[in-house]
């Protein structure tokens, strides 16, 4: 029977979880509890996923350890366990034939994201000692498949997270049960030359207080295909992986995002300007998109605000994002 490690992430290391991570904000005595009060339900019932899960695996005869990692350190830690035996070349390579397995709790998709950056960190070798056995389209090789616990699964209908996306189970059972007796799935992984990943997508661009896309400009390229040149002002820029970051309000901006096709989908909404009869003007919103290999997205004058895996950030220089095709994989039913 399998090992299998329960990760979470601390709340405080990733403010977008909140207290979903089921970490330190959880685990002791809170302010309301030493006023002598119930402790916020917020809190208390993110953990409830992580216990049934464990319940659910033990039950099974796997032995499962609980870990809350509340840094990139203790992220690696656990990571480690799934190292192969040393390579003649020196590299740190995943197990094939590890009988431990991964359970990831995740609060949001950013924390998915922060335990495949640090994946990718530990087993995607240097350019100058790439080996021969990595495939040619891929810098990565294939990483350790992960269990994805959603820490949400019985609060309404789930968003569209990425475990909804891929139609990955929620409830902890099912969880624990893919784990042990599904297959694993490979997906498409984004890296980027920021030292980051991205599992569904990035959308580039703000709105007003009234939610209104404010206009940039940059140049956008993806492969050889050239979607902006820079001049034109741009409402919105998405690059998908997944269809997390497919629309922008209404708007359809990739026609059909598939994690599995080897390709990112690329899309700029751009507003074009008509004359109706009486001279009267009409903006229209004019969607260009490209599917490839690779972007590269070149702010020309002004810091652009982006949404990557959920993670906010401003672009002020150029970022290429790269498919790498089966890098990653999920357990599935």
């Amino acid at each position: 029977m399998y090992d299998v490690v329960l990760l979470a992430l601390d709340a405080e290391r990733n403010a977008a979880g909140g207290c979903g991570t089921g970490g330190a904000c959880c685990a002791g005595p809170t302010a309301d509890a030493a006023a002598g009060q119930q402790p916020a339900e917020r809190c208390a019932t993110p953990r409830v996923p992580v216990l049934a899960c464990a319940d659910a695996l033990t039950a099974r005869g796997a032995r499962v350890e609980t870990v809350t990692a509340r840094s990139d350190a203790e992220i690696d830690a656990v990571l480690a366990r799934f190292d192969g035996p040393p390579r003649p070349d020196g590299l740190t390579w995943p197990d094939p034939d590890g009988k431990t397995r991964l359970v990831v709790a995740t609060a949001s998709d950013a924390q998915l994201r922060a335990v495949l950056r640090r994946l990718v960190r530990r087993y995607a070798p240097p350019p100058s000692r790439r080996p021969a056995d990595l495939a040619g389209n891929r810098t990565v090789p294939d990483l350790p498949p992960v269990g994805v616990l959603p820490l949400d699964p019985a609060r309404g209908t789930p968003h569209r997270d990425l475990a909804a996306q891929l139609g990955l189970p929620r409830d902890p059972a099912a969880v624990a049960t893919a784990v042990l007796d599904g297959t694993a799935r490979r997906l498409d992984l984004l890296r980027n030359d920021g030292g980051s990943v991205t599992l569904d997508g990035a959308l580039l661009g703000a709105v007003d207080d009234a939610g209104r896309p404010l206009p940039w400009r940059g140049r956008v390229e993806v492969d050889d295909v050239v979607l902006s040149t820079g001049d034109d002002p741009l409402l919105a820029c998405a690059v998908g992986n997944s269809g997390g970051y497919a629309r922008l309000g209404d708007v359809a901006l990739l026609a059909a995002p598939d994690p599995t096709d080897g390709v990112v989908e690329v899309a700029v909404a751009v507003p074009v300007v008509t004359r109706r009869t009486l001279g009267r003007k009409r903006v229209r919103l004019e969607v260009r998109r490209a599917r490839g290999r690779a972007v590269a997205v070149i702010p020309r004058d002004e810091r652009v605000p982006y949404l990557d895996d959920g993670v906010e950030g401003e672009l002020s220089r150029k970022r290429s994002w790269w498919t790498e095709p089966g890098a990653w994989a999920v357990w599935t039913s």
